[in-house]
């Protein structure tokens, strides 16, 4: 059994539930739905909040953290990955382009058929 914690949550029961009501990604909804349950005294330990959300302890030990440290707007926090570079340059992109729009051109091509290739590239 895991010990006992205490953690001040800032925000009112109301508020998480309406956010929690209101949020989109699952990632987030588990977090307000773990502050949730400790702001209304549904849970006490750490490893209950694991075994309702179906993750492990140091997962929920990590979320707590983040909210400790930055409150609710560090713990929602998504951060985007910056993906890998383009390995095809601007200039070949463009020239590709330019090439493709003189062959439509030329062609019996309707503009809806050449505006949508375009916006697949």
């Amino acid at each position: 059994m895991s010990r006992r914690f205490n953690i001040a949550i800032a925000e009112s029961e109301e508020e998480l539930k309406k956010r929690l009501q209101t949020a989109r990604l699952g990632s987030q909804k588990e977090k307000l739905q773990m502050l949730w349950w400790l702001k209304s005294g549904q849970v006490k330990e750490q490893q209950q909040i694991g075994e309702r959300l179906g993750t492990d302890t140091s997962t929920v030990t990590r979320w707590l953290q983040k909210y400790r440290n930055g409150g609710l707007s560090s713990l929602l926090e998504i951060k985007k990955a910056s993906g890998a570079s383009r390995k095809i340059s601007d200039d070949a992109i463009a020239a590709l382009k330019h090439e493709i729009d003189r062959s439509f051109s030329n062609s019996c091509i309707t503009t809806k058929k050449h505006t949508f290739w375009f916006s697949l590239t």
